[in-house]
C-alpha cells in the first residue's frame, strides 16, 4: 500500500473562496474513493501550510494521480511525500 503525505496551500483562488474549502474536501473526498483511493486524514493547519492530507492507496500510480488532480482544480498547490510506516522502513533499510 502506497501512502502519501500532502502538505498544501491555498491558491489565491483558494484564499478567494476559503469558506468553501470543507465542501471541495468533501467532493474530494467521493472522487479519492471512486478511484481507489483511501484518505487517512485530511486536515486544515496554521503555520506554512494551510491542510496536510494523507492518503494511502493500492498503487502507487493512484495516489499520485489524486493529488495531481488535487492540484489541477486551482485552489491548492500541493507538496506531496512518500510515507513509511515503520515496518515497511524497516524492511527497505534492510535491502
Amino acid at each position: 500500500m502506497a501512502v502519501y503525505t500532502g502538505l498544501f496551500r491555498f491558491t489565491e483562488q483558494g484564499a478567494r473562496n476559503i469558506k468553501r474549502s470543507v465542501e471541495r474536501a468533501h467532493k474530494f473526498d467521493e472522487a479519492a474513493e471512486k478511484a481507489g483511493v483511501i484518505i487517512e486524514g485530511q486536515y486544515w493547519t496554521l503555520g506554512p501550510y494551510d491542510g496536510v492530507l494523507s492518503i494511502s492507496a493500492d498503487e502507487p500510480k493512484k495516489g499520485a494521480h489524486c493529488l495531481a488532480e488535487l492540484a489541477s482544480f486551482g485552489n491548492v498547490s500541493v507538496q506531496t511525500l512518500t510515507a513509511f510506516k515503520d515496518t515497511k522502513i524497516a524492511e527497505i533499510m534492510e535491502t
